[in-house]
C-alpha cells in the first residue's frame, strides 16, 4: 500500500509552496495507512509538500516523508560550532561512495571540500564566519547540483563547547606578559583526541578591522572589513600530547596585531590553511608577542596607546545617546528579561567573580544592540542592589561602542560578535586601565548610564487551570479549550498565542478544567518559536523544528534569542524588547509576557489592553468592553472570542492527536464547558488541607485548582506561580532617580544612592570652605533639593575679601554659583539621561 497525503488548505495552488516555506504549516494532513512511500524525492525540495508525500519537517512524526527525506533534508551532529569554525559536522543518514567527492556550500556562497570516510559517512567542516545564528548549507556530489541541505548553529566563541577549546593556562600571565614581574613560560592545553593525529601545528592568528589597508576606526565608515588572518607558527610537527609551553619572543613583523587566537591543526595541514579541522583558543589581547618597547616600559607604551585611542574616539560618532538606560536596581535588571541578560563576566549565580568591575556583584547587558551603531549597554550592581557608576567607582558600568554579542546582520564591523567589542572597548581598557594608570581617559568615553529614563516593562501571566493576570493587574479565570491570543498587536507585528487542553486526572478521568500545553510567538520578521509540553517534558520548536539544548543553553534565532538555563525553564527574547518566560513545575505550564512601554495602547487579547486601566482589559475582538465584574459565564464567552484562526495560527500540528484535536476542530471547542465554580463541601477530605495551604493572595486560584483537579499538588503549584508573579511585579516597580551628582573639587561626597528619598552629604577638605548645600535629597519629582556645593580655599577667599570687600565678593560668589546651577539645570532638562563621568 502507499501513503497519500490529503491537504486541507485555505491557500490556492499558486502560492501554496511559498507560503508553507515562509510561514507555519497550516495545512492539515489526513493520513491513510500504508507501508511505504515511493516515487517522490526531496532533493532540492526541503520544506515542501509534494504530490504524494512530504519534505516538510513535520513529516517525520506524521510518518509521511518521501523515501529520501533523511538523505536530502539532513541533520548534523554535533549541531553547533564556534563561529571560528574548524569543527567536523557529520551528516546523518547520508552514505556516499568512499572514493567520491563532496562539496559543502555554506549560505549559498562559501564552498569548501567535504570529507567521505572509508565507510561512506559524509562530513563538512564548519567554516570561519563573522556571524552567529543558524547557518544553512547544502552539499553536492557532482559539483553542480547542491540539492541536499541542512543547517547548524554558529555560536559566539565564548559560548562554544569548552571541550573543543585550547585553554590558556594561567590566563593572567598571558594577558599581562611583559608588564612588571610578568614573564616566564606560557602554557596551553587541549584535548588531543579532538585533533586526531600524532603531530600538530600550533599557529597564531590575528584579528583586525580595516578599510582598503587602513586600520579600523579612522573614520567610522561602514565599509570596514573584518579579517582573522594567520600570522605565524609557534611550532610545527609537534607531538600531539595535549600540552605545549614556550617562552615568547617579541614579534618583529606582527606586533601591530594586538588581538588574536591560537589554533591547533594536524601537521599535514599547510600553514594558515582556512576552514580545516582544528581547535581554537579564546580571543585575547596578545601582550606576549608585542614589541620590545612594551617590555621595556609597558606603562609608557600603554599610555601612548591610550592617548592615541583618545584622539581616535573623538573622531568617531557619538553612540551614547541611542543606548537604553540601565535599570535602577539589581531586582529590575534581573526581572527585565526581555531587554537585559546576565553578563557572564560578572554573574551573581557564579560567585560574582567580577574582574573588570571590582565592587560589583552582578552585571547585565542589553540584549538588543543600538539601531544605528550596533552598540551595547552594560549595567553593574553592588551588594545592596544599587547601580554602580564610573563617576563613583572604577568598577562601574561601562557601555560598549560595539555590542559584545554582535548585532544583525553581523559580518561587518562594528557588528562582528566578540571581536568588534574587543577592538573598540576591551583593548583600550587594557591600554588605559590595566597596563597604565589612565582610567579617567577611558571613562570619559565610556561613562556609566544613569537610570532616569528607564521604565520597567509591564508583565502579564497565565498560570494554573488557567488563570490570567493582565498587564494592568486584572485577575480572572478562563477555562476554554483550544487556541487563543494572549497578545495580539497587529500594528507592532507581535503575536503570542496559547493552546489549552483538558486536564486529565490521575485516575484517568477528565476534569472540567483546562491548562496550558503550548505557547507560540512571533515578533515582526522573527522566526516562529513554540514552547510546548510533550509527554511531560518541555519542547522548544523553531519554525516547527525541535531545538535541542544538549550543546547550547543560548541560541540566536532570527529576530531574537532563546535561553534555556534548565530543562523546565525557557525564556524567549525578541529584538523589540518583548520577553516571554515559560516555566514548568509538576507538569504545569506558566507563561509570563513582558512588554516595554512602547506597547502601551497597542495590545489586545486575553492579557488585556495595556494602558494602566484594568477596567477595559476585557476588550473583545469587536471592540466591546466587558465589565470586570462580569459573571464567569460572560468571561468564558469573552475568552472564547479570542480564538486563533487557522490562517493565523503559529502552532505546529505534527501528530494525529494535534490534527484531530486542534486543526480539524474549531479553534475554540464549543462542546467543552468547564466548571465555573466548585463548592467547598465540608465532607470533602481535600478541603481541610486545602484551607491550610490556600491563603493570602492567590488563594482563590489555589482553591479552584485543588478542587477541579482533585490535587493538593496542583493547587500548591498554582499558588507558587501566583506568588512568583507577585514577586516579579514588586521587582518591576518603577523607581524615581534624580541622577548622579559629582563630588565637589577639593571635597568629599558621602553616599552613592541617587534614588527617591536618598540623601547625599558633602564636606570640604581641610583649608576649604563649602558654599552651597551640605546635604541634598532626591525628591519624588526626580529633582535634588538644595544647591550644588563648591569648596573654596581660605587663602583665595581671604585674598579676595581683603582686596575687594566681603559683601560684594559674597554677592558675586552667590550670583556665580546660582548662574552655574541654573546652567546645570538647563543642561539636565535638555538631556535628563546625562551620562555619568568621573571627576
Amino acid at each position: 500500500m502507499r501513503v497519500h497525503a490529503v491537504l486541507f488548505c485555505s491557500l490556492d495552488n499558486t502560492n501554496m509552496r511559498g507560503h508553507l516555506k515562509e510561514t507555519v504549516f497550516l495545512c492539515g494532513i489526513f493520513l491513510i495507512c500504508s507501508s511505504e512511500i515511493a516515487g517522490q524525492t526531496c532533493r532540492g525540495k526541503c520544506g515542501d509538500i509534494v504530490e504524494e508525500c512530504s519534505c516538510h519537517i513535520t513529516c517525520v512524526s506524521l510518518l509521511n516523508c518521501c523515501a529520501d527525506y533523511n538523505q536530502s533534508c539532513f541533520q548534523v551532529t554535533p549541531h553547533s560550532s564556534s563561529m571560528l569554525g574548524g569543527k567536523v559536522l557529520r551528516i546523518l543518514g547520508l552514505v556516499l561512495h568512499p572514493g567520491g567527492r563532496l562539496l559543502c556550500r555554506f549560505k549559498g556562497e562559501l564552498e569548501r571540500e567535504g570529507i567521505i570516510d572509508a565507510e561512506g559517512h559524509a562530513y563538512c567542516i564548519s567554516p570561519l564566519l563573522y556571524e552567529t545564528g543558524w547557518i544553512p548549507f547544502a552539499v553536492s556530489t557532482d559539483g553542480i547540483h547542491f540539492d541536499r541541505s541542512g543547517e547548524y548553529l554558529s555560536v559566539h566563541p565564548s559560548k562554544a563547547d569548552p571541550a573543543f577549546e585550547v585553554t590558556l593556562v594561567n590566563s593572567t600571565q598571558w594577558l599581562y606578559y611583559g608588564t612588571p614581574n610578568m614573564a616566564g613560560r606560557l602554557k596551553m592545553i587541549w584535548n588531543s583526541s579532538l585533533v586526531g593525529t600524532e603531530k600538530v601545528n600550533i599557529e597564531l592568528w590575528g584579528y583586525r578591522e580595516f578599510s582598503r589597508g587602513t586600520e579600523a576606526g579612522t573614520n567610522g565608515s561602514s565599509s570596514l572589513q573584518a579579517e582573522l588572518s594567520y600570522l605565524y607558527s609557534l611550532g610545527r610537527s609537534l607531538p600531539n600530547t595535549g600540552a605545549f609551553s614556550f617562552i615568547p619572543e617579541p614579534s618583529k613583523n606582527h606586533s601591530d596585531w594586538v588581538l588574536g587566537n591560537i589554533r591547533i591543526t594536524a601537521s599535514s595541514m599547510s600553514d594558515g590553511a582556512r576552514d580545516v579541522q582544528g581547535l581554537w583558543s579564546g580571543g585575547h589581547v596578545l601582550a606576549w608577542h608585542l614589541e620590545y618597547a612594551f617590555r621595556d616600559d609597558s606603562a609608557a607604551w600603554a599610555k601612548s596607546k591610550c592617548l592615541q585611542w583618545d584622539v581616535l574616539e573623538k573622531k568617531l560618532p557619538n553612540f551614547l545617546d541611542e543606548l537604553i538606560d540601565c535599570p535602577c536596581t539589581l531586582a529590575q535588571a534581573r526581572a527585565d528579561t526581555g531587554r537585559f541578560h546576565t553578563d557572564y563576566s560578572c554573574d551573581i549565580e557564579r560567585g560574582s567573580v567580577c574582574t573588570y568591575h571590582p565592587g560589583s556583584v552582578h552585571c547585565v547587558r542589553a540584549v538588543q544592540a543600538s539601531p544605528t551603531h550596533g552598540s551595547g549597554q552594560q549595567c553593574c550592581y553592588d551588594s545592596t542592589g544599587a547601580l554602580v557608576l564610573t563617576g563613583d567607582s572604577i568598577g562601574g558600568s561601562t557601555p560598549d561602542r560595539a555590542h559584545d554579542w554582535g548585532s544583525p546582520p553581523y559580518r561587518e564591523p562594528p557588528r562582528v560578535p566578540g571581536y568588534s567589542h574587543w577592538l573598540y572597548d576591551v583593548i583600550s581598557f587594557y591600554y588605559c586601565c590595566l597596563w597604565s594608570d589612565h582610567c579617567h581617559i577611558y571613562f570619559n568615553h565610556r561613562p556609566s548610564s544613569g537610570c532616569r529614563n528607564y521604565w520597567p516593562p509591564r508583565a502579564g501571566v497565565v498560570l494554573g487551570d488557567p488563570h490570567f493576570v493582565t498587564f494592568d493587574g486584572l485577575s480572572y479565570t478562563f477555562n476554554g479549550k483550544g487556541e487563543f491570543y494572549l497578545v495580539s498587536s497587529p500594528d507592532r507585528e507581535l503575536s503570542v498565542q496559547a493552546r489549552t487542553e483538558q486536564v486529565k486526572l490521575k485516575n484517568g478521568t477528565w476534569a472540567k478544567a483546562t491548562w496550558l500545553s503550548s505557547v507560540a510567538m512571533k515578533d515582526k520578521a522573527s522566526d516562529v518559536i513554540e514552547v510546548r509540553l510533550a509527554e511531560g517534558h518541555v519542547q522548544v520548536l523553531r519554525n516547527q523544528k525541535v531545538l535541542h539544548f544538549t550543546e547550547q543553553r543560548w541560541m540566536d534565532v532570527r529576530g531574537g534569542f532563546v535561553f534555556a538555563p534548565c530543562p523546565q525553564n525557557v525564556t524567549v527574547t525578541f529584538l523589540s524588547g518583548v520577553g516571554v518566560e515559560v516555566r514548568v513545575h509538576e507538569g504545569t505550564m506558566a507563561v509570563t509576557v513582558l512588554l516595554p512601554a512602547e506597547f502601551t495602547n497597542h495590545t489586545r487579547g486575553l492579557l488585556g489592553l495595556m494602558n494602566s486601566d484594568p477596567s477595559d482589559d476585557l476588550l473583545t475582538k469587536l471592540g466591546e468592553v466587558i465589565s470586570a465584574d462580569a459573571t464567569p459565564e460572560e468571561i468564558f464567552t469573552f475568552g472564547a472570542g479570542w480564538n486563533v484562526s487557522k490562517k493565523s495560527s503559529l502552532f505546529t500540528y505534527d501528530s494525529k492527536y494535534l490534527l484531530d484535536t486542534y486543526y480539524f476542530r474549531p479553534s475554540h471547542d464549543p462542546a467543552f464547558v468547564p466548571a465555573f465554580s466548585i463548592p467547598e463541601r465540608p465532607d470533602d477530605p481535600l478541603v481541610a488541607d486545602m484551607l491550610m495551604m490556600c491563603f493570602g493572595e492567590g488563594a482563590k486560584f489555589c482553591k479552584y485548582d485543588t478542587l477541579s483537579t482533585r490535587s493538593l499538588t496542583m493547587g500548591n503549584v498554582t499558588l507558587r506561580a501566583y506568588q512568583s508573579h507577585q514577586a516579579l511585579m514588586e521587582a518591576l516597580e518603577p523607581v524615581v532617580s534624580c541622577g548622579w551628582l559629582p563630588t565637589p573639587r577639593n571635597g568629599k561626597k558621602h553616599g552613592t544612592l541617587y534614588l527617591e528619598g536618598k540623601t547625599l552629604s558633602f564636606n570640604c577638605n581641610e583649608g576649604h570652605k563649602l558654599y552651597g548645600s551640605t546635604e541634598r535629597t532626591c525628591s519624588d519629582d526626580g529633582t535634588w533639593t538644595g544647591e550644588q556645593p563648591y569648596c573654596i580655599t581660605d587663602d583665595i577667599l581671604g585674598f579676595v575679601l581683603g582686596g575687594v570687600g566681603s559683601l560684594s565678593v559674597l554677592v558675586t560668589m552667590g550670583v556665580m554659583i546660582k548662574l552655574n546651577n541654573r546652567k546645570q539645570d538647563r543642561e539636565r532638562k535638555k538631556k535628563p539621561d546625562q551620562m555619568v563621568t568621573q571627576e
